[in-house]
């Protein structure tokens, strides 16, 4: 009887599963006219999780290049901190009320289209971003710093105009300038950045379940890995793209007379949006070609199926799944009710939260951070956190795909390193409190003083704009208002000093006078060296990126592992939801406020405050780091009990292992006599 259901048993798979395997409109790559079988050879999980990749990198480095031009946007549009966090938000926000919605019922449908789809309006986020730049213009502030601007003005008014930069002896009356004094800039950015949130949902939860739902589960630590890997490239290649386009002046075919060096200097930040639009369009249209389910996937389905007599389903890669129409409010209630009892996933939800609610600040302000701590150029702050420091975590990627892959660790091993990693996290942000540079702090302190000098106050420099100088004493002030200079002169090499600068002796001692001769400033902040401190900060930071890249997919494959197949989308989807309602839409605002709150000089106009010029970098260092280390520490305890809990998780199928296993059993049994003495 055993030897007859053996045979009926074969025949099934022969006869029946083939006919089940064939190709149908679910496995055919294409779309439209885009079709065919040329294109169907690239049906397959690698070529997939390549183009995946890709157009993951793109998306990063949309983020990156936002986060690398923060600190030009707030100078040009004069928007503090706290607000800039509010604008970074904006995809968070829509996050919230799109992602389970769409991880839900997108999830059911044609999710490579969704994917394809969710690039496009990425590609309107992009076209959103760029639209303040072609409505203001680069504006008046960046134009006076040119020689084109200042030609115009001497041919118009022949220098009889007093500057009014300079001391004044009568209170001048306040008036508007003809900067954008509205907040529609910030609610272009704002809803570019809400428009993203919706493009996010859409590529992130539905992409990452397709990959794992058409995939063995054996190789999907290394294809997340490598596919993580790719998506590692964008935010160098952004930062990178950040650097290039602000080395160039915000007006490129104007000649600048401020070096790049200036805290006044504006950059081209505009250029790269019309790059990122381009290659995400592109990279829509090749995600969108991908079939709803993997021809392979699809046979692994109906030999399941077939062989636990359960039939051959009509899910779209994930067995068990009802179609669309079936889908139901209730039903939803009951997948929401399952991952509520779920503890691992509840724990790991909490301590992910909390890390990332403390992590958030280095991922958007360190370009801003290196700026105000080591007085490093926007480019070079870019450059720096781009190329340097995220090849570190790419390799870290790389590296636990390849451990993850090779030593098939258990739950509960996954779920002790990433406590390792919060425990060396937590060690690193210490370092980063004690990284401090000393002539930064000392020239931040000394413009603050000057700003309220009794000989400074007589000038009424209330509305003067931030135009720093420096005495023959390595001395900054805030403007040449500030420091009490009466006469403006240019030489021919366009380079600016100032003369008849009471205030520069008054600020060092009542009591001293110094020679008119030394009353004299020059254009420009006094020269600062911290660039042995940004070179210690800038190890530290890379070995921090390593550390934490090496977490990623471990902490994935624990949020995949630990849920149902058929709750996997949605538990991406609310993972997704509680990250933004409780990390990135507050984290940014937190931390934006406490940069704020450290702020010396603020761009003051009319109306607003504007942006802030200088900090207390000291007070900073302290506040910010010991903030993120706290939530960190706290974050790393929920994690131990996800290393708790995590005892009965399955990480990886026992199907290629019991495919060996009937192998050798097979080959014990032909080298075995049978009892009637034949083999």
């Amino acid at each position: 009887m055993a030897s007859e259901e053996t045979e009926s048993s074969e025949f099934l798979k022969d006869k029946i599963v083939p006919e089940q395997q064939k190709d149908t409109s679910d496995t055919t790559c294409g779309f439209w006219r885009f079709k065919g079988p040329t294109l169907q050879r690239f049906a397959s999980e690698n070529i997939y999780m390549v183009i995946y990749g890709i157009a993951g990198c793109f998306l990063s480095i949309a983020f990156s290049y936002f986060n690398g031009t923060l600190t030009t946007l707030e100078k040009r549009y004069r928007i503090p901190t706290k607000i800039t966090g509010v604008i970074t938000v904006g995809n968070d926000i829509s996050t919230v009320f799109s992602s389970a919605f769409l991880a839900y019922y997108a999830g059911r449908g044609h999710r490579p289209r969704w994917i394809g789809f969710g690039l496009v309006i990425l590609a309107v986020f992009c076209l959103l971003m760029l639209c303040p730049q072609l409505i203001y213009g680069p504006g008046e502030d960046a134009l006076k710093l040119t020689r084109e601007y200042g030609e115009s003005i001497d041919h118009t008014l022949n220098g009889t105009k007093r500057d009014e930069a300079l001391c004044q002896k009568d209170k001048p009356s306040c008036l508007e300038d003809e900067a954008p004094s509205d907040f529609m800039p910030i609610m272009i950015f704002f809803l570019a950045q809400f428009v993203c949130g919706v493009g996010c949902s859409l590529f992130y939860t539905l992409g990452l379940s397709y990959m794992d739902d058409n995939s063995k589960k054996s190789k999907s630590p290394a294809m997340i890995s490598w596919s993580a890997f790719l998506r590692m490239l964008g935010p160098a290649i952004g930062y990178s793209l950040a650097s290039v386009c602000l080395r160039l002046y915000i007006d490129p075919f104007k000649e600048p007379l401020i070096s790049k060096e200036d805290p006044r200097w504006i950059g081209a930040w505009w250029l790269g949006w019309i790059v990122l639009t381009v290659i995400l369009l592109i990279s829509a249209f090749f995600v969108g070609l991908f079939p709803k389910e993997m021809p392979s996937a699809r046979a692994r389905r109906l030999k399941a199926a077939t062989s636990t007599g359960t039939g051959t389903g009509t899910g779209t890669g994930t067995e068990g799944e009802s179609p669309l129409a079936e889908r139901s409010f209730k039903d939803m209630v009951q997948t929401l009710k399952r991952l509520a009892v779920n503890k691992v996933y509840i724990y790991k939800t909490i301590g992910s939260n909390l890390y990332f609610f403390g992590y958030i600040p280095y991922w958007i302000f360190t370009p801003k951070y290196i700026e105000i701590q080591f007085k490093q150029s926007a480019a070079m702050a870019n450059m720096a956190t781009g190329t340097v420091a995220l090849g570190f975590s790419a390799a870290g990627v790389l590296l636990s795909g390849y451990v993850v892959s090779k030593f098939r660790p258990s739950a509960r091993a996954m779920a002790a390193w990433n406590c390792v990693v919060d425990y060396l996290t937590v060690a690193g942000i210490i370092c980063y409190m004690l990284i401090g540079c000393q002539p930064s702090d000392r020239m931040n302190s000394l413009a603050t003083l000057s700003a309220g000098d009794s000989c400074s106050l007589s000038c009424h420099c209330d509305y003067v704009h931030f135009a720093p100088v420096c005495s023959p004493t390595n001395e900054t002030f805030i403007s040449a208002c500030h420091a009490g200079c009466s006469e403006k002169l240019t030489d021919d090499q366009g380079r600016t000093t100032y003369s008849g600068c009471k205030c520069i002796s008054s600020s060092l001692s009542p009591n001293l006078t110094l020679p008119d001769e030394n009353q004299f400033a020059s254009d420009g902040v006094c020269p600062v060296d911290c660039y042995d401190q940004f070179l210690i900060y800038l190890a530290v930071m890379c070995l921090l990126k390593f550390v934490g890249a090496t977490g990623r997919s471990t902490d994935l494959l624990l949020v995949l592992r630990c849920v149902p197949a058929e709750d996997k989308t949605i538990a991406l989807g609310i993972g997704s939801m509680l990250f933004s309602v409780l990390s990135f839409i507050p984290s940014p605002i937190v931390f934006g406020w406490i940069l704020d709150s450290y702020c010396l000089v603020w761009g003051k106009t009319c109306s607003t405050k504007g942006n802030c010029w200088l900090y207390d970098t000291s007070s900073l260092r302290y506040t910010m780091n010991l903030v993120s280390a706290t939530l960190i520490l706290v974050g790393s305890f929920w994690h131990i009990a996800v290393w708790y809990y995590a005892k009965d998780i399955k990480i990886f199928d026992d199907e290629e292992l019991t495919d060996k296993a009937r192998k050798g059993e097979l080959m014990e049994l032909k080298s075995k006599p049978s009892k009637n003495g034949k083999n």
